[in-house]
């Protein structure tokens, strides 16, 4: 049996995942028999089915179960939450072979579920594409082994090293990188659990941070405003999507919250004189924000970078010079990928 060739199919199944699942990982699972695949699924919008329960659903002759190996992304899970054990209906069905990409490290989970298959006298196989299943559920062994979000910063600069202009005439973006690019990052917010920026970004420009050029659920809007100086004109106070708004507690003590007490926004107050990424990491945790995009801008980029609190940075680098400007943030990584959009480039590094 090509047991890569069908943990292969089970990532691309959970990819489609991505974005609703959570809290849930986004898991992907594949039944084959005699060298088919007779059955396939990834884990439903949260308090829907998981994986393993649409893959076997999918099967119309059930009494085939009993002769097929199942292929799973992430260790079949062996606790009640919305749903029962996937671990029981495995079990239930008679289904002999197991095959699992990687070992759930949920302290609910983290090899009880392998345990269980292994006395019900199931054939278990653990690590079929091991790391590229770890790379997969990234998000949710960040929040589950670190308790914050994964962090994914992103940034456009120009060719000699500037990410915005000192001025500009209109209170609207100042595009460095391409349509294409743009496209891109629609798509990443699509699949991203919540965006952060801070108040001079969304003085300066009124983003909307929503998804636009790609289908999928908006991101939590996060917005780190020390003093509550944004204006009420702007974008975010439209009720229309999450807002989550970061600001200092002696601000909030002091009761200067009355003007957007009539939007649908939360409040949150941390300490701005000490650890501000840490403090907003632990905000995000405590609305179960499984992972982030900070976009900027760049007084926000730094102070995750300073502190080492990332995962993950993409950066765009057009095809365009300011000459002058705002600086891009002085960072370090390591490089994974760097690809061509039309004439922009984009390189991936990863925080070791």
């Amino acid at each position: 049996m090509n047991h890569k060739k069908y943990m292969s199919r089970c990532l691309q199944l959970a990819k489609k995942g991505i974005g609703t699942a959570r809290p849930n990982p986004s898991v992907g699972a594949v039944i084959v028999l005699n060298n088919q695949i007779i059955g396939e699924g990834f884990t439903s919008p949260y308090g829907g089915s998981h994986a393993e329960v649409n893959a076997v659903n999918s099967v119309k002759n059930k009494e085939l179960l009993k002769k097929a190996t199942i292929y799973v992304t992430l260790e079949p899970c062996s606790h009640y939450g919305k749903t029962p054990p996937c671990v029981d209906l495995i079990i239930k069905m008679k289904i002999p072979n197991v095959v699992i990409g990687c070992i759930d490290t949920n302290s609910l989970v983290a090899g009880k579920g392998v345990e269980r298959l292994k006395k019900a006298r199931c054939n278990v196989t653990v690590g079929v594409l091991e790391k590229e299943c770890f790379e997969h559920h990234k998000r949710f062994f960040t929040v589950q082994n670190k308790k914050r979000p994964y962090i994914i910063l992103k940034w456009a600069e120009t060719l000699d090293g500037f990410i915005a202009p000192l001025t500009k005439n209109e209170q609207r973006p100042v595009w460095i990188s391409n349509s294409y690019s743009q496209q891109l990052v629609h798509k990443w917010r699509s699949e991203e659990h919540a965006i952060l920026v801070g108040s001079n970004t969304v003085i300066a420009d009124n983003p909307k941070l929503n998804v636009r050029s790609w289908s999928g659920n908006n991101p939590v809007r996060v917005i780190i405003d020390k003093n509550l100086s944004i204006p009420l004109e702007t974008n975010f106070f439209n009720e229309s999507i999450k807002t989550i708004i970061i600001t200092d507690s002696e601000v909030k003590k002091k009761g200067l919250v009355n003007k957007i007490t009539q939007f649908n926004c939360d409040l949150e107050s941390i300490d701005f004189s000490t650890n501000i990424a840490k403090q907003i990491c632990e905000v995000l945790h405590k609305h179960q924000i499984q992972s982030i995009i900070v976009e900027g801008g760049k007084q926000t980029l730094q102070t995750f970078i300073d502190i080492n609190l990332w995962d993950e940075a993409k950066i765009f680098i057009g095809e365009n010079k300011f000459k002058q400007g705002v600086r891009n943030p002085n960072f370090k990584g390591t490089l994974i990928s760097e690809e061509k959009l039309n004439n922009d480039i984009l390189r991936t590094y990863i925080n070791d």
